[in-house]
């Protein structure tokens, strides 16, 4: 059998990617030896630093540190995102070590936990940042691996406050299961949640029936007697389910929902709300305000605490304490002349969702949208989703394609979206020309979209209008 435990040293090709980074911080903590490559320095890899772990950016084989060209003892983790013509993970294929997925790693890291695992199109990174919160501020606590940087943490990683029992399978770790090619299938969870199932990543699947056929073999993965914890519209037809136990969220009371929120006010930036469960109601929770879509992922996250046996207290001292995600709605400035709002979304149905909740907590004010499409394949399957998503802004400023893993399309660009918008109030850009736009304009709403590079030039602009005094 392959056991992790015999590595003593683990080198990450790609390392700056938000789950690599997070199962390096793991073996970190395990005080094996660490080191990586990436393409691009960022915050995040600056933050790896720090901590201890060496890491370069150039693709030379001559600047893998020796320690980690010894292949009996160094395992080889790399990111589908790396292009196959890296010349180091080249080196480590030829020589005959051990290269290993980044999603078969964390499925045999999570062999050693009771998994909790949240999947779905959307929402996966705040549920399971807050769940993990949760947990860690009550009498459970748990590791987790994350797909976003914690703001209570700064970090992509928890770990578990007592450290004695660390092989003992009682503790608990979160997982957010990633459903980009297959890499969930990884897991065997103890309670699962399902958030979503929207079109996506059609590169790597044909359709959304191939899609939905891949979220079954995940569910089927679920322990016997375990818990699948799924939003009330999401409808999986699945046989056999006898040994599973399914409930269902939901952000208001629905026929078939077993959790969901009643009493719900706005006040002073939090949503207050009471939590009702199969047996009980939990009365006066609150959470900051960030739009009815954070609530919803409040009371999934709220469900899988209430299956734990989370005490009301813990749950209710915990959210008011949950600050959020980076990128995940975070407000960069928040005044009477000004709000700017920096945003992950990446898919419509995400931009929809964050633009309307915008819209609910500051109706009378206008928004102006930067959004950074991500992929070629993604821009060019969903162009007029995007345009109906965009054209609920005010006023929309196009930046180029971030490729990310994907070289480039021909004929796709971000002029595709564009065109297709009905909202005339609309800007081509190059990112090297948005702060020259946005001197031009009177702006009331600020915010940055998406899941490339957008977030290097989020610190520009919030610069730019603190020195402009707004």
């Amino acid at each position: 059998m392959f056991e992790l435990k015999r590595f003593n040293s683990i080198f990450f090709v790609g390392i700056g990617g938000i789950g690599m980074s997070a199962i390096a911080r793991y073996f970190f903590s395990m005080k094996k030896n660490v080191a990586g490559y990436d393409k691009t320095e960022t915050a995040l890899t600056k933050d790896l630093q720090k901590e201890g772990i060496k890491i370069h950016f150039k693709d030379e084989v001559n600047l893998i540190p020796e320690i980690f060209k010894n292949k009996k003892e160094c395992l080889i983790v790399f990111t589908p995102a790396i292009p196959k013509e890296n010349k180091e993970l080249n080196f480590f294929i030829k020589n005959n070590f051990i290269v290993k997925k980044r999603a078969e790693v964390l499925g045999m890291i999570s062999e050693n936990f009771r998994t909790i695992a949240v999947s779905g199109t959307h929402g996966k990174t705040t549920i399971s940042t807050m769940i993990a919160y949760i947990l860690k501020n009550s009498e459970i606590d748990c590791d987790a691996f994350l797909g976003g940087i914690s703001k209570n943490y700064n970090s992509n990683f928890f770990l578990r406050n007592n450290q004695k029992n660390k092989n003992t399978y009682e503790n608990y770790v979160v997982i957010e299961a990633d459903e980009y090619d297959k890499s969930f299938h990884n897991l065997s969870p103890e309670i699962a949640v399902l958030t979503s199932i929207d079109k996506d990543h059609l590169d790597i699947y044909l359709n959304k029936t191939h899609l939905i056929k891949s979220y079954i073999v995940f569910v089927k993965k679920i322990k016997r007697k375990g818990f699948l914890i799924k939003k009330n519209s999401v409808n999986l037809k699945i046989e056999n389910l006898k040994n599973l136990n399914v409930l269902n969220y939901s952000l208001r009371c629905s026929e078939n929902s077993d959790f969901y929120s009643e009493n719900i006010v706005l006040k002073d930036s939090y949503y207050y709300f009471d939590f009702v469960t199969p047996k009980n109601k939990i009365y006066n929770l609150c959470v900051k305000s960030q739009g009815f879509v954070n609530l919803e992922n409040t009371i999934a996250s709220l469900s899988v605490a209430y299956i734990l046996g989370v005490k009301a207290n813990e749950m209710k001292k915990a959210l008011k304490n949950f600050l959020g995600i980076k990128r995940r709605f975070e407000y960069k400035i928040k005044n009477k002349n000004l709000i700017f709002i920096d945003d992950y979304a990446h898919h419509p149905e995400e931009l929809k969702r964050t633009i309307s909740s915008i819209k609910k907590i500051y109706p009378n004010k206008k928004i102006t949208g930067i959004f950074q499409p991500h992929l070629y394949s993604r821009t060019k399957d969903f162009a007029k989703e995007f345009a109906e998503s965009l054209d609920f802004l005010d006023k929309t400023i196009l930046t180029e394609i971030y490729p990310a893993r994907e070289l480039k399309m021909k004929n796709v660009s971000s002029k595709l979206i564009f065109d297709l918008m009905k909202n005339k109030n609309k800007i081509l850009s190059k990112k090297e020309e948005l702060l020259d736009i946005l001197k031009g304009e009177k702006i009331e709403i600020l915010v940055t979209f998406g899941a490339g590079d957008i977030d290097k030039i989020v610190p520009k602009i919030e610069n730019f209008f603190i020195n402009k005094n707004i």
